[in-house]
This record gives structure tokens, C-alpha cells and sequence, in this order.
């Protein structure tokens, strides 16, 4: 079953790739740029899953991810991190994330990571 995805990252050619790895698999619903677009998405939106970057201007994924988690404690975040960031990715678990996959991405990875949370819910 396809679920619904907010992409949330700084770089519009990460968000295009994420799409490109999702489409056929899972509706991509919306994008937001930075932390702060991606919470008011979540709400106008209600996803399934959210791709979250870490490292992102006004509010980083970190942040976004605890507000996001303190409006629906049943969300799915999952991160987006660069190898060598395995301090930010214990602050997302922190925060609430879900999951996370390492860039660059790679197709089986993302759609493992979103079948993961998916069945997590179920």
C-alpha cells in the first residue's frame, strides 16, 4: 500500500532525488525546505511518513522532529543524515525519530526504512 510522504530538505536536488526513489512506491504529498514549513506541512497534510534532512536553516530536522512528535505522537520521522553524523542521529532518536537513511541515498534503503516505520505502526 502506498503511503503518503512529506520530503523535507534544504536542497531541492535531494528532494527531486527522494521523489524519483518514491515514485511508483509512494505518493509524495508535499515538500518543505527547512523545519519550520515541514511542522505547518504536517499539519495541513497528516502524512504517513516524513523524510526529515537534520542539518537545515530557521529550524533544523531535530527540532521539527520533537514538534512534529509533540503533535501527533504517532507520527513517523524518518532521518536523513550524512556518514559521520552519528551525534546528530542520536539527538534525532532523542527527539523522536523513527529511523533514519544515510546519503547517499540508495533506492532499497529509503523503501526499507519507510516499510520499517509502516510496520511499526501496523
Amino acid at each position: 500500500m502506498a503511503s503518503k510522504v512529506l520530503v523535507v530538505d534544504d536542497s531541492a536536488f535531494m528532494r527531486n532525488l527522494l521523489k524519483q526513489l518514491l515514485e511508483g512506491e509512494h505518493e509524495v504529498v508535499g515538500e518543505a525546505e527547512n523545519g519550520v514549513e515541514a511542522v505547518e506541512l504536517y499539519r495541513e497534510l497528516e502524512p504517513d511518513v516524513v523524510t526529515m534532512d537534520v542539518v537545515m536553516p530557521i529550524r533544523n530536522g531535530i527540532e521539527a522532529t520533537s514538534e512534529i512528535k509533540s503533535l501527533d505522537s504517532n507520527a513517523s520521522v524518518i532521518m536523513c543524515t550524512s556518514v559521520g553524523q552519528e551525534e546528530k542521529m542520536r539527538e534525532a532518536v532523542e527527539a523522536g525519530a523513527d529511523g533514519y537513511i544515510t546519503k547517499p541515498f540508495q533506492k532499497p534503503n529509503v523503501l526499507q526504512a519507510i516499510a520499517d516505520v509502516i510496520q511499526a505502526e501496523a
